[in-house]
């Protein structure tokens, strides 16, 4: 049995301390008044180091909140997840994306998921050995979860992709991202990965088809040739034959679209950094997987950042998060963590169906730092708004630029520093402006460059970027979010929201070919009017 946060007496707790101390909570008093504050609020995870200690919290708001997950019985509910039970209430499904990654006979699905596996891994490392292939390109074709997923593993992974093998990735049913695509091609060379799970998804079809129209218009391509050129992460086997396909490679209705680079919606990564690699990442994630769900809750990292996360979202009342890696290849990691959270907890309900009286997924953004720096920092340092943010660091890197990389990091922890710190206007004020007009009144510059500071960062470290910290990493944001969703009380699984607008757009369609516009509201039917003249 769970319990909504709201009805909690922790709730309650949390809102007494919000008003008391938390709306006024300063960092730098709070290390000033406890010099053990950062090894008091670290915390170890595999593969995953995290400096907790420039939040807005105290020793009181970490016990109420702790007292919150297990009032709203995080426990049990995490174990049904990990036993396979239908919590994925709406849609009757397990959700047990945690199989895909234990090793052979450890979880439910073991012999299913480990023959897929296998299969998958030993014709990726076939297909990417490009003197026995011939393939030099991989294109793969999908949306949502088949593309953000696999799309972030491998731009992370690229130090482990052979030269000479490029990775594509095409998602929108914008034809000039196919094009992009296709002109770079060599059709004897390319390998197409079609991944829908249904092989119905229209955007996803709509790129399939026009890759294939491509492929059989080059010289010498034939209907034959699709079978070799083509391959499909898929349950619909018939009709990824009647496709000309008949490579595939399924997974099951307890795997969601977000959750499922584990899967064989992973092929594109096992043909990016090979079958070993692949392996690498799914034990890192298992490894999270195992503290998440043995680690008692003080010390549980994806436990802990979905509490910050709540009081903030909740007391603090902030609407975003941003997200800086100071690492180049996780410059998608932000795009996957904008579906796996807001598609996961972008909800008003509870699981019940009542309209909910808080808040829930914040909007979550970001850029690889330092180009976030001269993007939108500005903004986090003297904006109105405050926008907790995540910087992660690695400390080691894949290339040999040290200099190149210690400027990277000192940037990183310079900018949480400056965040938290700030700068008062009688501190502008000593300092010179070479920068500044000349004669503008020195006092009104001072308040131009003074920033409010007390502004809340998390940084995460990784020692290095791995397959196997990349899994860890990965697995410790779904556990975060799952937490998040389930103090909250609301389906983390389902992603109704998606479907209104697929419907309507299905409905519409047909109209722009007959022009009809009966029915329509005055915009849309404008609109279309516009479109089609």
């Amino acid at each position: 049995m769970t319990t909504r946060c709201d009805r909690t007496q922790a709730w309650t707790a949390l809102a007494g301390h919000y008003r008391a101390h938390g709306r006024d909570f300063d960092l730098r008093d709070a290390f000033t008044r406890d010099p053990g504050r950062a090894a008091a609020l670290s915390c170890e995870a595999p593969e995953v180091f995290a400096d907790l200690s420039k939040n807005l919290v105290d020793v009181a708001a970490m016990k109420f909140l702790l007292d919150l997950a297990h009032e709203c019985g995080i426990e049990p509910r995490r174990d049904a997840m990990f036993a396979g039970e239908p919590i994925n209430a709406t849609e009757g499904r397990a959700v047990l994306h945690s199989a895909l990654r234990a090793p052979r006979g450890a979880a439910a699905f073991s012999d299913e998921v480990h023959g897929v596996l296998d299969a998958m891994l030993a014709y990726a490392d076939v297909q990417r050995d490009g003197t026995a292939s011939g393939i030099r390109h991989v294109v793969n074709i999908g949306i949502g979860g088949s593309d953000l997923g696999p799309q972030m593993a491998v731009t992370a992974l690229e130090p482990w992709v052979p030269t000479g093998l490029q990775m594509h990735f095409v998602s929108n049913v914008d034809g000039h991202d196919l094009t992009r695509v296709m002109r770079r091609l060599n059709a004897r060379e390319t390998l197409f990965v079609v991944a829908s799970k249904t092989f119905t998804t229209q955007e996803t079809m709509t790129n399939a088809m026009a890759a294939r129209q491509w492929f059989l218009a080059q010289e010498g391509m034939t209907q034959a040739d699709i079978a070799r050129h083509f391959a499909a992460t898929t349950t619909n086997v018939r009709a990824a034959a009647e496709f000309g396909i008949t490579t595939t490679f399924g997974f099951w209705d307890w795997v969601g679209g977000r959750y499922s680079l584990w899967s064989a919606i992973g092929l594109p990564i096992a043909l990016a950094v090979g079958g070993t690699n692949f392996r690498a990442l799914l034990a890192g994630a298992h490894a999270m997987d195992r503290h998440f769900a043995e680690t008692p809750l003080a010390r549980n990292l994806p436990v802990l950042l979905a509490l910050i996360d709540l009081w903030y979202r909740n007391f603090h009342h902030f609407g975003s998060r941003s997200v800086a890696p100071y690492h180049q290849g996780l410059a998608r990691l932000p795009a996957y963590l904008q579906q796996l959270e807001m598609e996961s907890n972008g909800k008003r309900v509870d699981m019940h169906g009542e309209l909910l009286p808080y808040a829930t997924s914040p909007v979550v953004w970001g850029e690889p730092g330092t180009n976030g720096q001269h993007a939108y920092f500005q903004m986090l340092h003297q904006g109105t708004d405050v926008v907790p943010v995540e910087f992660i660091a690695v400390k080691h890197a894949q290339h040999g630029l040290a200099d190149s990389h210690t400027k990277l990091l000192a940037n990183c922890l310079a900018q949480s520093q400056a965040l938290m710190l700030g700068k008062s206007a009688d501190e502008a004020l000593a300092e010179s402006a070479p920068t500044a007009a000349a004669g503008y009144d020195r006092a009104r510059l001072a308040q131009h460059r003074s920033f409010p500071g007390n502004r809340p960062s998390t940084t995460l470290v990784l020692d290095r970027l791995t397959p196997r910290s990349l899994g860890a990493l990965i697995a410790l944001y779904e556990h975060r979010v799952f937490t998040t969703g389930a103090l909250w009380g609301i389906n983390s699984f389902d992603q109704w929201g998606v479907e209104l607008g697929k419907a309507l757009a299905n409905r519409l369609l047909p109209r722009f070919a007959s022009g009809d516009a009966s029915g329509l509201d005055a915009s849309t039917a404008a609109l279309l009017a516009r479109l089609r003249s």
